[in-house]
């Protein structure tokens, strides 16, 4: 599933680099802490790689 905003590609991001190991997970917060805790590596992986051009900042 790709992302609907820059701001949920960056929180997938962070995710996925917390359950890889890559960045301690104390360091999630909001979105990101929860994306980690309910999402798959490849649903997060999948979301983080989608392309951020015309993406808006936010979701309204």
């Amino acid at each position: 599933m790709p992302a609907k905003s820059k701001a949920q590609q960056k929180a997938a991001g962070a995710a996925l680099a917390a359950k890889r190991g890559d960045a301690p997970k104390k360091s999630l917060k909001g979105a990101s802490k929860q994306m980690e805790e309910s999402m798959s590596e490849k649903e997060l992986e999948d979301m983080a790689s989608t392309k951020r051009k015309k993406l808006p900042e936010r979701k309204s």
